[in-house]
């Protein structure tokens, strides 16, 4: 095979940010609301860091970097035995399918809350076959498309922003109560997904290192410092509760993303038109990047098990699901969201990663105790997320307290 033009950092950093910044950034402020200003920016301040560093571990790792037909359970299966190959194929599975369900679902609930000529599955087989053909087209055509769409994200992102700012009120920002701060976790996980390009990445770089941490290192910053911004202009805008239903709570229990009841509050066409153009081409970015990291995780799985090389059985496998439970379960957005972020992501961009830097750091050193620390964190959102799916820890759907259900 001849050897590829390596590509720029920057075009790997706007794949990057298209992939991050998907549902994780509308669902946000509203997952968040209960908590605070203060202490939702300290959570996503700090999910950057740990998220960027499994990053920076990931690009490291030259038996998942360098062999072309390499993914995630090929490299755990090398590191951790089978246990960890099968463990990754599960979260792996989990993480993927879910996000194309969760980007699936909300692009045609908001496009359904703008018009009712249509029928959900219809919009949802069209946007479908859009979004996938672009994605079947492969890396090098994903990448202008993903540099003009996060252009366009940004521009969108600004004029929303400053439609939003005259309404903020500073009071609304000064509500602190950090112990609802678990209850984001698994969406502030998403928020910050990306680590299934990372191979990708570091191929279209030539593994040129310095070239594969500016753009993760870039690509992560500016997704944090716009989902910062967001978290603010939402929660210094809307109340977390009212009479009516223009308000946070509101939101967070019929599943809407922020741009819903902040429509609502403004009341302005501009608004809503380039709100719906920047929800579209959050989800679609991220939707093209994840897609394209299916499909090479698919084509892993059925090249080295099963000796098959069909391009075709691949696409087939890797979004005909999403679709299916798309359209059985229209209304699974936000389900999808916590479980890819709570479980799956935990698994494989936490919980691994810090497998990793305990095995080959030296004993009693601060970095073994690092990869410790990783361990342990995500652990610990993993259990609270698995607890929530069993019923066995509720949040509210009002997020006024916790409740332990006792059978």
């Amino acid at each position: 095979m001849s050897q590829q033009k390596s590509a720029s950092a920057m075009s790997m950093m706007f794949i990057v940010v298209g992939n991050m910044l998907g549902a994780g950034i509308l669902a946000l402020p509203v997952n968040l609301c209960a908590t605070g200003f203060v202490p939702s920016i300290v959570a996503t301040i700090f999910m950057w860091i740990l998220m960027t560093y499994t990053a920076v571990i990931y690009s490291e790792q030259k038996s998942l970097t360098y062999n072309e037909h390499a993914d995630l359970p090929t490299f755990f299966g090398q590191e951790l035995g089978k246990s960890g190959k099968w463990v990754t194929i599960v979260a792996n599975m989990i993480i993927l399918y879910g996000v194309l369900v969760a980007y699936l679902t909300g692009v045609t609930t908001i496009i359904m809350s703008l018009q009712d000529s249509m029928p959900s599955p219809l919009v949802m087989f069209c946007y479908f076959l859009l979004v996938t053909g672009v994605t079947a087209f492969g890396m090098k055509i994903m990448e202008r498309c993903n540099a003009l769409m996060v252009i366009i994200m940004w521009v969108t992102f600004a004029v929303l922003l400053m439609l939003v700012f005259p309404e903020m009120k500073a009071e609304r920002l000064a509500a602190v109560d950090w112990k609802y701060v678990p209850a984001g976790l698994p969406v502030l996980l998403m928020a910050f997904h990306f680590h299934n390009i990372i191979p990708t990445i570091c191929r279209n770089l030539n593994h040129d290192r310095r070239k594969i941490r500016t753009a993760i290192i870039g690509g992560t910053t500016i997704g944090m410092v716009m989902n910062i911004t967001w978290i603010a202009a939402v929660l210094g805008a809307l109340p977390l509760d009212s009479s009516g239903d223009i308000n946070l709570m509101t939101a967070f229990v019929k599943n809407q993303p922020a741009t819903v009841p902040l429509d609502k509050l403004l009341q302005n066409p501009t608004f809503t038109y380039v709100g719906l153009i920047f929800a579209l081409v959050a989800l679609s970015t991220s939707f093209m990047a994840n897609g394209a990291a299916l499909m090479s995780f698919m084509r892993d799985l059925t090249q080295t098990y099963f000796n098959m090389h069909s391009k075709a059985l691949v696409w087939c496998i890797s979004f005909l699901p999403p679709l299916l439970v798309g359209l059985i379960y229209p209304d699974i957005f936000l389900i999808a969201i916590n479980v890819v972020g709570g479980i799956g992501e935990n698994v494989i961009f936490g919980i691994l990663p810090g497998f990793i830097v305990w095995k080959y750091s030296p004993k009693g050193s601060i970095k073994k105790m690092v990869g410790i620390g990783l361990i342990v964190f995500f652990g610990m959102i993993l259990m609270l997320e698995l607890a929530q799916e069993a019923g066995m820890l509720h949040i509210s759907p009002d997020v006024e307290y916790w409740t332990h259900h006792s059978g």
